[in-house]
Order: structure tokens, then sequence, then C-alpha cells
């Protein structure tokens, strides 16, 4: 089975390494897992624009430039890991040295880079995916795992997105090796009922596990795509028919401490803790909308799922971009979920049958929760190189935990 990882576009870039941090359970797990990754095609990145933020920029004489101001506490952020902020707005993003990756929890900065991801660089996100892992990558399993389930054939979303599934969406992001592409979902948030900024995916769609760090410009688009068009049709398509709810750029992420120091290019130990979840805001004013009230739908996350033998059937969302697949459309698959154990000590993983491949990491599972209702209570993690099943972790204390904090972090904004 391989990890379904983030595709990636082939882009110049060196390789780097992390040092590993001893954070709480409640951040960052990055890398891409067991499901293939989302393929990203090389690109000429133009990254000269200048990151935005909220506040614009005085002159000094009280006018406004009409330029964006870097918030202080990104700018100190950067300055602790040597990183001129001139220089990163200039594409020194691009560097991936290893003491220029940022790695441990708190060192999560993505400032907006306005225009970065127009709509020729998001359909060219999906080329060039990474390969998958063997079975034998799986070979270790000691605790409960069901037997192989029977290839569900993916099925094309109905279009438009945003009446068929709103809450669903791609996600985009860089790495050394070039642009990457994930899917992920809005999700509910307890501290802002009814206008949540936050999204789930999982840890590898937005950091890179034990020999790595933070993804970098990592942008949440709703909808992508919404009619569901070719790509030779997309050539041609204006950006609001690409991203009609716009760009939500990750402003905050969080993952496990599991991925960070277990997970890798293949999943390994840190699969089953291969969540994340994401606060976002718009690139471009949303006219004071939260992404919830924008896109009309926000998923509930259950934490307590029922046991597998209760749960009759689970429904998995995303935009796969590995053959046969090109990452411009959205699928599903629908299957009763079996038990996938990656080592006994660990929460063991749902697994259903499915042949979406790399791309689709990330994208929400949902079942009926604890309380009957609709709920998004897994994620795309892993699958095999045949992509004939996908694994998800199971949501617990953990995934409550960073979920929570995300919450909490924003609470008063």
């Amino acid at each position: 089975m391989r990890p379904i990882r983030p595709l990636k576009t082939a882009r110049r870039g060196r390789s780097a390494r992390g040092r590993t941090s001893p954070v709480a359970a409640a951040v960052a797990i990055g890398a891409a897992l067991v499901l293939t990754a989302t393929a990203c095609g090389p690109s000429e990145d133009n990254a000269g624009d200048e990151p935005s933020a909220s506040q614009p920029a005085d002159d000094g004489n009280g006018n406004d430039d009409g330029k964006v101001k870097i918030p202080q506490d990104l700018q100190d952020r950067l300055k602790d890991h040597g990183i001129d902020l001139d220089k990163w707005k200039d594409g020194a993003w691009k560097n991936w040295d290893k003491d220029d990756w940022l790695r441990e929890a708190g060192d999560y900065v993505n400032p907006i880079i306005e225009g970065l991801w127009d709509s020729d660089r998001m359909r060219d996100a999906d080329k060039n995916p990474d390969r998958g892992v063997d079975d034998n990558d799986i070979s270790g399993d000691q605790g409960v795992t069901d037997p192989t389930p029977e290839p569900v054939e993916a099925a094309a979303l109905k279009t438009p997105y945003d009446a068929s599934a709103p809450a669903s969406g791609k996600l985009f992001f860089d790495g050394p090796e070039g642009s990457m592409v994930c899917s992920a979902t809005v999700v509910e948030d307890p501290a802002h009922p009814g206008k949540s900024n936050m999204v789930w995916t999982a840890g590898h769609c937005v950091h890179a596990g034990a020999k790595g760090g933070w993804y970098r410009n990592i942008a949440f688009v709703p909808s992508y795509n919404n009619s569901g068009k070719s790509a030779d049709e997309l050539q041609n398509a204006p950006k609001e028919e690409v991203a009609p709810h716009g760009v939500w750029w990750g402003d905050w992420a969080q993952t496990s401490d599991q991925w960070i120091e277990q997970g890798g290019p293949t999943g390994g130990t840190g699969a089953p803790y291969d969540f994340a979840a994401i606060h976002v805001t718009p690139e471009k004013g949303s006219e004071g909308k939260s992404l919830e009230e924008q896109v009309g739908s926000a998923l509930p996350v259950d934490f307590n799922a029922p046991a597998v033998p209760q749960i009759a059937n689970m429904t998995a969302t995303g935009y796969p971009a590995a053959p046969p697949f090109d990452g411009q459309k959205a699928f599903q698959c629908a299957d009763k979920p079996g038990r996938l154990s990656i080592s006994k000590p660990d929460p063991t993983m749902y697994r259903i049958g499915c042949t979406m491949t790399g791309g689709s990491s990330g994208g929400g599972w949902v079942a009926e929760g604890s309380d009957g209702k609709p709920a998004l209570v897994s994620n795309t993690s892993i699958g095999p190189v045949t992509a004939g099943w996908l694994a998800g972790p199971r949501l617990g204390k953990e995934a409550k935990g960073i979920y929570g904090a995300v919450s909490k972090k924003f609470a008063d904004k």
C-alpha cells in the first residue's frame, strides 16, 4: 500500500531536513501519507508579488499607500529564523535549505502572496504524481485488520460542486520539489457558530513529517472548478470559475506530534495520526463573510464516531490527480468501512474500497456521527499503488485537541 501523498509539480528545489519538535500533540503532522501524492506539474512560479495581510500600510503621513502590511508577529517569527521578509516576498520562500525549513509547531508562517495561485498555476499543480508504496510497507500490521475491500469505482461529483458538496474543495501548497495539491473540507468552528474559517485535511498536506517541516503558500479553494470543466477548457476559464468562492490562505495550521515525528513520504507509523486543522483568511475581501458563510456550508466533526461494525457507509470526497485522473474534477467513493492496523499500539484506521488516487489526500470522509447526523469522521490518508482502496485515521483525542486549539487561537478574532 502506498501513502496518498500530495501531488507535486516538478520544480527545481533542494530537499531539506528539520529538527524534531517536542511541541504539543495538537500541532503539526504534515507530510504526505499513504494516499497517492497529488500530481502537480512543472510551473514557473511568479512569486514576486508581495505577501498581503489584513492591514494596509501607512506611508508615515497617515496615508494608505495601497499596499498591505505583514503583521508584526509574522515578521518577528521569520526574523527568528534568519528570514528576511523583503527577500521572502521576492521569492526567497523557494529556498528550502535545511535552516530555512520551519519545522516546529510554533514556526508556522504563511503570509499571503497575492496572485500567486492564479488559474494556470492551480491547474499545473496536478502534474507528475508521486509514486506509491508497495504492499510490503504495511507488512508489519499487528493489530486488527480486516480483509482487503473490493475496489469501488470513484464516481464523478455532480456539478455544480457548490450545490452537491459545498464544504469540499482543493488545497494548494509548495514544497521543495514543486507545487502540490490535496483535498480539504470546511468544518464547523465551535468558537464562531455559523461563521467558521476552519478547514480539515491530512497532516501530510501541511507538514512534511519526520524529515521536513511546514509547507509554504498553503491555500484552500472551495468548489475548485465548480462546473467540472476539462483541463483544456480550464485554460481559458476565468479565475472566478476556477475559484468561485475565492482563494483562502492558511494563516494557521496544526497537526499531530506523531505525524511530525514519525510521518514519512510513504506514510510511516504516523499514518494513524495523519490529520490537520487549518484556519484560513481570504486572499481578497469576502465582503465581511466567513468561509462558511461564503460557501454556505460547514460539516461538524465527530471525534467519537461509532465503531466500524456499526457504520453502514462512509463517503470520501476528493480531487484525485494521479492517473487515470488529472486533478481537475471532484469524485466520491461510498463503501462500508473495514479496519486497517499499521502498528498494534496505534489506533486502527478506517479503510474503504475506492479507486481515487493521489490528490484526494485530505478529503473528508462523511458518515452518520454519534448523534445519527452526517459528520466528518475521517480524511483520506493512505492507499495502495494499485489504487483499489483508501484508509483514513480515526479521529480521537489527538485530533480533537488540534481542532480545539485552532478554534481557541482565533476565538477572539
